[in-house]
């Protein structure tokens, strides 16, 4: 078991966490490990911001590129696959902006379960009646659970309700707390909002230019349509339906700005409520000093 804390830096999309995370392992003489679900898929490259061999700089990075397009992501296996790194890294340096990904990693969070017949008896009543009714039954049967997603989000509501129906527990009690199984130290990039949703847009738009309609174009013959978490992604699906015919390639773009300023919005929430998580102004100078000076015992 670790002694010495994992540096995690964590906080919405386009903060500029991935070059803070690679500062720090330079300085430190560390290594990256992605906490990000969506660069775990191969060729996911443009879509998810994914840092070039160049803007690596040399960093190992961990965790990047081992899963098919066409593999639903699953927290359980990220943290089958994460705690190793973690014991063997003199110097790990956690980064990414899935919330859930980095409690995994650092925190005793364990995943229950599953049950092929219930998953797939909700799923096709998700697909029949939508995700509204399945969501009032989880407010029904646990409260604490249904504050905590989304009502549009059909694909937790099914977990949720699963888990449910074979454990006869709640699905709140298997929820993320803060006790952790490492020590940490979280820092947290801040951005003003009216700046990110301008980091935001940008983005998307280098994005395009960088060729992300083409690498959509590819992905599909490799499955992405049918990926039932790849193929959701941001930029992704937006795409993915310009291509079908139902956007134009102007609404899938602006859509998608649209869907990552929403979806930044929840990250920071999340990232918020964990009081472990410091927080440093994006555009200091000396950022890289600062975030240096919470490793200091």
């Amino acid at each position: 078991m670790r002694t010495q804390p994992v540096i995690a830096v964590v906080g919405p999309t386009a903060a500029g966490k991935s070059d803070l995370a690679v500062d720090l392992a330079l300085h430190l003489g560390g290594e990256c490990i992605n906490a990000d679900s969506m660069q775990l898929y191969r060729g996911m490259d443009i879509g998810t911001a994914k840092l070039t061999n160049e803007e690596q700089r040399g960093v190992p990075h961990h965790l990047l590129d081992i899963w098919d397009v066409t593999e639903t992501a699953s927290v359980a296996e990220y943290q089958k696959l994460v705690r190793p790194l973690l014991e063997s890294i003199d110097v790990p340096v956690l980064v990414g902006g899935s919330g859930l990904y980095v409690r995994a990693a650092l925190d005793d969070l364990e995943f229950p379960g599953t049950d092929p017949e219930i998953r797939a008896a909700l799923e096709a009543e998700l697909a029949e009646v939508g995700s509204g009714v399945l969501y009032e039954r989880l407010r029904d049967l646990d409260p604490k659970a249904a504050e905590a997603i989304l009502p549009s989000n059909g694909r937790r509501i099914v977990r949720a309700l699963e888990v449910i129906a074979f454990s006869g527990r709640p699905f709140s009690a298997t929820m993320p707390s803060y006790e952790a199984l490492y020590p940490s130290v979280q820092i947290g990039v801040e951005v003003p909002r009216p700046v990110l949703d301008e980091r935001i847009a940008l983005r998307v738009e280098r994005m395009w230019r960088a060729g992300l309609v083409d690498e959509v174009r590819v992905l599909l013959g490799q499955g992405l349509a049918e990926g039932r978490t790849a193929g959701r992604a941001l930029g992704y699906a937006q795409v993915i339906r310009f291509l079908e015919g139902e956007w134009s390639e102007e609404q899938a773009k602006e859509e998608t700005i649209r869907a990552t300023r929403r979806f930044a919005r929840r990250q920071e929430s999340w990232f918020r409520r964990d009081p472990r998580v410091v927080w440093l102004p994006h555009d200091a100078e000396d950022l890289l000093s600062r975030a240096l000076a919470r490793l200091e015992p």
